[in-house]
């Protein structure tokens, strides 16, 4: 019997994808459950299984395709088939392999996803360091592994070899790709939040060095005990929330005619993705701690850079916090993040000279960017919140005082 393979049934938000890739080509074998296709819409990757073991008869939909919820893209025809090592390990539950010890069980608990990428490139759970619990080994590890094992296989002083592509004379050359859905659907946020709001953005700057010397005094300690690294984003996710709750309009949003106010903090943390920028949410910050920020702003990271962000991770969210300082940006206008009001922008550290009690100093400094709504915000309520975010980052131990 011949079962279709069907898109599946998109969120509320997204209406169509593109077919990327296909894992199966017609007359191949097909375990139940195994990968047959990626879909990528304007905010994940979507994985199509297999709904029954058998053999590929018909793809219906090509690579690049644009397809919809729910429409037929390929025919399994159903049977029994001899599993291959790839599917079995795919649809075996997580197991101690047979090469293994038990010492070794926790290297070998895999999820799907890594067990297919690490059969096609030849690794063993011994070679792949779990990031999941109990030591569960997911996509973004191997991957990582893979990276890892690319960086030291390249030689220090070979470049590529130009003569692989000859070109005449005087030739421009130049390279048309389709823009990807996501690269489209950024496009079109940042048109809508400069369309539909009044965007303006105040700026300060902000003495670094008591930030940095509580994380100098305290990071090996930190790290032995939380097994997370010590970064700056938990301290600015810190003191964003306390600005957020003394000046509530930042935290609230604007749908039709009314201003909502949330009494929460879902804080989007901006990071960089191969398919571009991706803000995954931090949901009610206010309760978690710098440990766990740290923890969840590394693991967001982890899956950007896999494409295993899912939708419920980047929807939503009441402010966010980007920093270009990572790429080495001095000073910058982030653009709201809609239907938010307000995002913070961090930058590179950069030692200055400045005044202190009439004598010059040398400081590490921050120059930090507030844009908001002035539809919402007014601008004496936004330079503000951006003073407060300073004056308690310079002291810390404000926080831990309320004041």
């Amino acid at each position: 019997m011949s079962v279709e393979i069907k898109v599946p049934v998109f969120p509320e938000s997204v209406n169509e994808g593109t077919l990327v890739k296909w894992h199966k080509a017609v007359g191949d074998t097909v375990m139940r459950d195994e990968i047959l296709a990626d879909i990528e819409t304007d905010k994940v990757v979507f994985e199509v299984p297999a709904l029954n073991s058998g053999v590929v008869e018909e793809l219906i939909e090509a690579e690049g395709a644009t397809v919809l919820a729910g429409q037929v893209i390929a025919r399994v025809e159903e049977g029994e088939v001899a599993p291959t090592k790839a599917a079995n390990e795919q649809t075996a539950e997580p197991m101690v392999a047979a090469n293994e010890s038990p010492a070794d069980e926790s290297a070998a608990l895999l999820s799907p996803s890594a067990r297919k990428l690490m059969d096609e490139h030849g690794l063993s759970s011994n070679e792949v360091k779990g990031s999941g619990k109990d030591g569960r080994i997911l996509k973004e590890d191997v991957m990582q592994t893979l990276e890892d094992q690319s960086s030291e296989n390249k030689a220090p002083s070979t470049p590529a070899t130009p003569a692989a592509v000859a070109l005449p004379d005087g030739a421009r050359p130049q390279k048309r790709v389709p823009m990807s859905r996501l690269r489209a659907r950024i496009a079109e946020r940042l048109l809508e939040a400069q369309q539909n709001a009044a965007i303006l953005t105040t700026f300060n700057e902000v003495n670094m060095k008591p930030l940095m010397d509580i994380r100098n005094q305290y990071r090996e300690k930190f790290e032995k005990r939380h097994q997370v690294r010590l970064g700056f984003m938990s301290f600015f996710v810190k003191v964003a929330v306390e600005a957020l709750k003394r000046f509530p309009q930042v935290n609230a949003s604007i749908e039709g005619d009314d201003i909502v106010y949330h009494g929460f903090y879902d804080l989007g943390i901006a990071v960089s993705s191969p398919r571009g920028l991706v803000v995954p949410i931090l949901r009610d910050v206010d309760t978690m701690s710098v440990a766990d920020i740290e923890g969840q702003i590394a693991d967001f990271g982890q899956r950007a850079k896999a494409g295993t962000l899912t939708l419920e991770d980047i929807t939503g969210g009441t402010f966010s916090i980007t920093n270009g300082g990572v790429f080495g940006s001095l000073l910058s206008t982030p653009i709201l993040n809609p239907p938010q009001s307000a995002i913070l922008g961090m930058h590179k550290i950069q030692e200055r000279a400045m005044v202190e009690d009439g004598q010059v100093v040398v400081r590490p400094m921050m120059y930090l960017a507030l844009s908001y709504d002035h539809r919402i915000i007014d601008g004496r309520e936004a330079v503000q919140f951006l003073v407060t975010i300073k004056e308690l980052l310079e002291d810390p131990a404000r926080i831990l005082l309320e004041i």
